[in-house]
C-alpha cells in the first residue's frame, strides 16, 4: 500500500533528525534549519570546515560571483551574489558543498489537501525519468502523489520565443545592433546585470519561462501553489528573486522528484497516458544549447520574411565561456547579432541535476522537438488561445502590452 503523504513526511522528517545529529557532529556548520527553510538560505550549502586547500581553494577559483568566502578555516555561501551554478560543487574534491533542497515544504504543501498544486516541468524533462516514462505518464505520477496537474514549461517558452522574435524584429535595424537573448538561463543573466551591466540594453525585459509559466498559472488559477522541477539549481535562487517572486513558490530538481517518486513507490513509466501537448518544437528545444537562437530565427523569419539582417546566432557554453563571450562583444570580436549563453554544457540537458548524460539529453529533446505538431508559436493554436485569455488583442498588443511578462533589468541584481 502506498504512504500517505502525511505519513510519508513525518517518516522522512523523523530520519532526517537523527541523520542531522550524525551530520552536526561531522559538519559542525550544517544548517538543518535549512531542510525547513530552504528559502533562506543560497543555493549552495556549505557543510563544515574546510582545512585542504589553504585559504583560497577550488571553490573561491571557480566562482565568478564571488560569492564564496573562508574565514577561519571555514566557507561561507553569500546568499545574495551566489547564483546556484554548482561549479563550485563540481570542483570541491571534499564533498563540503552541497545543493539546497527543498522537498520538505513541498511534502507540506501537498499534504494540505485543500491547495491546488501544479508541477511546472522544465523542458529538459524527456527521458530523464526513463525512455518509458513519456509526458502522459508522468503527468499522471504528479497526479498521484497529489499534484493538481503537470504543465509543461516549453509552451511559456513558446509564449517567449515570440516576444524575443518580436524584440529583435523591432530592435535590430543594422549592422552592429545585437539583442542577448533574456531567455532560459538565470546564470547568464545574473553575470550580464552584475557584472558586465553596460549591456542591459541590449537584453529584452522579458522573464524566464519558468516565471512566466508560473505568473499564467496564477493568473489563471487564482488559489495555485507552483512548483517549478527542471535539472538546474540556478532556478532556486530565481525563484526568490524579489521582482519576481510572484511566480514559482518552490523548485524541486530532477534528482529530488526522482527521490519523491521512489518514496512513494510510483513509477511513472508503469502509468497510464494522459496526454496533453501545447507546445511548439520551438519550445520544446529550449533544452540544449542554440535550442533558443534556432527556435527565435525561424519565427523571425515567419514574422518577417523580407528582413534583411537575418538572425546570426552566436552561443557559449558553460560560465567560464559565457564570460569570455560578453567579452568578446564588449570588444567588438564578433559578428554575431544574437547571443545565447547557457551556464552547464550541452544547455539545460547538463544542468547539475540531470539524471542523464547531456547527449541522451539532447537525442530527447531533439526527437520530442522532432515529434511536435508545429514547428513555432506563430503556427501553435493553444499559444494564441492562451494570449487572448490573458486579454491581448494580437500579437502587437501583446508586444506592447504584456507587462505579465516583462521585468525591468536597469537595476543591478542584488
Amino acid at each position: 500500500m502506498m504512504k500517505t503523504l502525511q505519513e510519508l513526511y513525518k517518516e522522512i522528517m523523523e530520519q532526517e533528525l537523527k541523520s542531522g545529529r550524525v551530520m552536526m557532529e561531522k559538519y559542525d556548520d550544517y544548517p538543518m534549519d535549512c531542510l525547513l527553510h530552504p528559502k533562506e538560505y543560497a543555493p549552495v550549502i556549505s557543510a563544515g570546515n574546510c582545512d585542504s586547500c589553504g585559504e583560497g581553494g577550488a571553490c573561491q577559483d571557480s566562482c565568478v560571483f564571488d560569492a564564496i568566502q573562508k574565514i577561519n578555516g571555514k566557507i561561507y555561501i553569500d546568499p545574495k551574489k551566489c547564483t546556484g551554478c554548482g561549479v563550485c560543487i563540481d570542483v570541491c574534491k571534499m564533498g563540503h558543498l552541497m545543493e539546497n533542497r527543498e522537498i520538505y515544504p513541498v511534502l507540506e504543501t501537498l499534504c494540505d489537501r485543500g491547495k491546488e498544486v501544479y508541477a511546472l516541468i522544465a523542458p529538459a524533462f524527456t527521458g530523464q525519468f526513463g525512455e518509458r516514462a513519456t509526458p502522459g505518464r508522468l503527468r499522471s505520477a504528479f497526479k498521484k502523489i497529489g499534484f493538481q496537474g503537470m504543465v509543461e514549461v516549453a509552451a511559456f517558452a513558446d509564449i517567449l520565443t515570440l516576444k524575443e522574435a518580436l524584440e529583435f524584429d523591432r530592435h535590430v535595424q543594422q549592422e552592429g545592433d545585437f539583442q542577448l537573448t533574456s531567455c532560459c538561463c538565470p546564470v547568464w543573466i545574473a553575470m550580464i546585470r552584475s557584472i558586465y551591466h553596460d549591456l542591459v540594453g541590449h537584453v529584452p525585459g522579458a522573464v524566464s519561462p519558468m516565471i512566466a509559466a508560473g505568473r499564467i498559472v496564477k493568473k489563471l488559477h487564482p488559489n495555485a501553489v507552483t512548483i517549478f522541477i527542471g535539472p538546474c539549481m540556478a532556478k532556486k535562487k530565481e525563484a526568490t528573486e524579489p521582482d519576481i517572486a510572484d511566480a514559482i513558490d518552490y523548485v524541486l530538481t530532477f534528482q529530488e522528484t526522482k527521490e519523491f517518486f521512489e518514496a512513494m513507490n510510483v513509477h511513472p513509466e508503469e502509468l497510464e497516458e494522459d496526454e496533453r501537448e501545447h507546445s511548439s518544437k520551438a519550445g520544446r528545444i529550449y533544452a540544449r544549447t542554440s535550442g533558443v537562437s534556432e527556435a527565435v530565427e525561424a519565427t523571425v523569419e515567419q514574422l518577417n520574411p523580407g528582413k534583411k539582417l537575418k538572425v546570426k546566432a552566436r552561443q557559449a557554453d558553460g560560465v567560464r565561456a559565457c564570460k569570455e563571450l560578453i567579452e568578446k562583444i564588449q570588444k567588438g570580436e564578433t559578428d554575431g547579432n544574437f547571443f545565447e549563453g547557457m551556464a552547464c554544457n550541452g544547455g539545460c540537458v547538463g544542468g547539475p541535476k540531470a539524471l542523464i548524460d547531456k547527449e541522451k539529453g539532447k537525442a530527447f529533446v531533439n526527437a520530442y522537438g522532432d515529434w511536435a505538431a508545429y514547428q513555432t508559436p506563430l503556427e501553435n493554436p493553444y499559444v494564441l488561445e492562451l494570449l487572448e485569455r490573458l486579454g491581448f488583442s494580437d500579437i502587437m498588443d501583446f508586444l506592447n502590452n504584456s507587462t505579465l511578462l516583462t521585468r525591468d533589468f536597469s537595476v543591478p541584481a542584488r
